[in-house]
């Protein structure tokens, strides 16, 4: 591909995502009778919005820490209510902000420049170097190493959701498929086990010396001390249950949103159906999980009697109440201004 359709597909791309984003809304909710819908005295429970907006608040503080940790541990100096507050800020990103640059792009630069006091550093090189982000490669190693604790970030969450997830197919999997119970075992083996191999990688001094050597090649070696953070024994397993905390706060928080309006939904299905969609996610088609959410939700809910419309206004409310949750990331992102 020549650079040119590159460019025209990396400022168009946004403009792409927002209207599969759409075309998936509009898919999710053309099966639902309105009309029947609000004439059937649908009460709104609005305490439970609430609980649910203290929960995504409290998942993405966690996560914010989570990160804020990574990033000292490989030298950064930063203070963690800054890397929170950025944290916020690449939250706000993703929710659909006429930009190309992604939240963890934008965290990941910017957490580079944070001072203990929480304010960012070098303000022109940080406007350089966000709008050349995607240039790794050329980049120096300092934001090489801000990256990578980003990845680590996004690794050991992906391993919490993971493991969530398999939970709640040993619980409800058999509801989904015949062998629903059976993926889920595999699923926690595959997490479980290769947090051990990890464990073990980073004892055996063998394995320890090609690790050093390879972050060393790409000039990663203050790494090593988040990797250790991330998956050495014994903080591994606190690490573990941190993450599936986190996602826990997003479940109680989807939970929440559906008994607002009255949907009483079994716990094995928000363990199996959130982490699914958190695994869809990872796919760039739509702005911040919109209509692909709803779609997705509405398709395995089912699967336990949810009304599909409970569902997708549940759903709405959920990806609402995320966006006013992250709005305090507006603040990062004004003072830079």
């Amino acid at each position: 591909m020549s650079a040119s359709w590159k460019t025209v597909l990396k400022k168009s791309w946004p403009t792409i995502r927002i209207v599969l984003s759409i075309a998936l809304l509009w898919k999710a909710t053309s099966g639902i009778d309105w009309k029947t819908l609000f004439e059937s005295e649908l009460q709104l429970e609005a305490q439970w919005l609430v609980a649910g907006a203290l929960c995504i608040t409290a998942a993405f503080v966690c996560g914010g820490l989570r990160w804020g940790l990574f990033m000292r541990r490989a030298g950064f100096q930063g203070s963690l209510i800054g890397y929170i507050g950025l944290y916020f800020s690449g939250g706000l990103i993703n929710q659909g902000l006429p930009s190309t640059l992604g939240g963890d792009s934008y965290r990941a630069i910017a957490g580079t420049h944070l001072t203990p006091s929480g304010q960012l550093s070098q303000q022109q090189e940080l406007t350089k170097e966000l709008s050349h982000a995607e240039d790794l490669a050329k980049q120096n190693p300092k934001l090489r190493l801000g990256f990578a604790m980003t990845l680590l970030d996004r690794v050991v969450g992906l391993m919490g959701n993971n493991i969530l997830g398999g939970i709640g197919l040993v619980l409800g999997g058999a509801t989904l498929a015949s062998w629903g119970t059976e993926l889920g075992y595999w699923v926690l083996a595959l997490m479980l086990g290769g947090g051990v191999a990890l464990a073990f990688a980073l004892t055996y001094q063998p394995l320890m010396t090609m690790i050093r050597s390879l972050l060393t090649r790409f000039s990663l070696d203050h790494a090593l001390p988040g990797i250790r953070f991330a998956f050495a024994w014994p903080t591994n397993i606190g690490q573990a249950i941190f993450a599936v905390g986190i996602h826990c706060f997003n479940i109680l928080a989807l939970g929440f949103c559906l008994k607002a309006y009255g949907a009483d939904v079994p716990t094995e299905a928000l363990m199996i159906g959130l982490p699914a969609l958190s695994l869809l996610l990872m796919l760039p088609i739509s702005i911040s999980g919109w209509g692909l959410r709803e779609a997705t939700l509405a398709s395995v809910l089912a699967l336990w009697g949810v009304s599909p419309s409970l569902t997708v206004l549940g759903s709405i409310s959920y990806g609402a109440i995320t966006l006013l949750c992250v709005l305090p990331g507006t603040y990062q992102l004004l003072k830079r201004k």
